[in-house]
């Protein structure tokens, strides 16, 4: 749980990004999770228009899947390592990474595969229903927008963030072709960090929604 010393500071952070943010074309819904992406990467960028890019049923529907305790597929421990431990037990949200499994390390040189792509084709029955983050590898997100053409997987959310040089940009655009629950930004911008508040941003909206 937060301190009182914590959460003053962070109380603060939001305060001034609000300040110097003003007014955005974000609606009351995506905003809180725009802002705790710009607070976890102090990146400003993360507020132009249509910079994070919504699913039109993505916030409910990952909402919905994270209080019923549906798994969480993420491609790097970074990820999860950045969530909100008490937000996880306290809603009984498993955590699934098999990047650094034996069996993936083993196959994935037999079959000149990245460890992320094997990954996430071999949690395909944790993503039934659950939640994806991808904050790291572009290759993971590629192989799950293929499973999502192959009909084999069906998420209740796709948190498409990966960051980098190769693919990453591109493997976004296909993500947002689609018409499945997403949320992913526009660019080569991402990282464990941004993937990993907006699940936490998630969970706030369900507590705030539950204190109504």
């Amino acid at each position: 749980m937060q301190t009182r010393k914590g959460q003053s500071i962070e109380d603060a952070s939001m305060e001034m990004i609000e300040s110097e943010i003003g007014k955005h074309d974000y609606d009351k819904m995506e905003w809180p999770i725009v802002r705790r992406v710009i607070h976890s990467t102090a990146d400003f960028d993360f507020a132009k228009k249509n910079a994070i890019v919504f699913h039109k049923n993505a916030i409910k529907s990952g909402m919905n899947a994270l209080e019923n305790g549906c798994d969480i597929v993420v491609d790097v421990n970074g990820v999860s390592g950045l969530f909100n431990k008490q937000n996880l037990k306290d809603f009984g949200n498993n955590i699934v990474c098999k990047i650094s499994d034996q069996e993936v390390v083993k196959k994935a040189k037999e079959e000149n595969l990245t460890r992320s792509q094997l990954s996430m084709r071999l949690s395909k029955d944790s993503m039934q229903g659950g939640v994806i983050v991808v904050g790291n590898a572009p290759t993971a997100l590629l192989e799950v927008i293929k499973m999502l053409k192959e009909r084999i997987i069906s998420p209740a959310l796709i948190i498409g963030m990966p960051v980098g040089f190769i693919s990453a940009a591109e493997s976004k655009e296909e993500l947002q072709k689609l018409d499945v629950p997403f949320i992913s930004n526009i660019g080569r911008k991402g990282g464990s960090p941004s993937a990993s508040a907006i699940i936490n941003a998630l969970y706030k909206l369900i507590r705030e929604s539950s204190s109504l």
